[in-house]
């Protein structure tokens, strides 16, 4: 079996103790954000699995839009990324 090169890990442990692995992360095509793949993505960066530098340029974010995505999970938890939330959960 081969394994293609990555850089960085291939694979790592979330604190809740699930794995999170390179495969997990949405395509680079991917064009519909949903919450999930939002969520994926915001984790992958937290905990190393990809730099933030790579997954901005890998799915064509902007650093604010990232930032929102950031922000939104670590105050609200993963439903705050909802399209139909945005307005609950926007800040004043």
């Amino acid at each position: 079996m081969y394994l293609k090169k990555v850089d960085g890990p291939r694979a790592i442990t979330l604190p809740d103790g699930t794995v999170l692995t390179q495969a997990d992360l949405p395509p680079a095509s991917t064009r519909r954000w949903v919450a999930s793949r939002k969520a994926a993505v915001v984790r992958g960066v937290l905990y190393g699995l990809i730099t933030q530098e790579a997954a901005l340029e890998r799915y064509g974010l902007s650093e604010d839009e990232f930032h929102e995505w950031t922000r939104a999970v670590s105050t609200h938890g993963e439903d705050a990324l909802k399209a139909t939330a945005v307005q609950k959960y926007r800040q004043l």
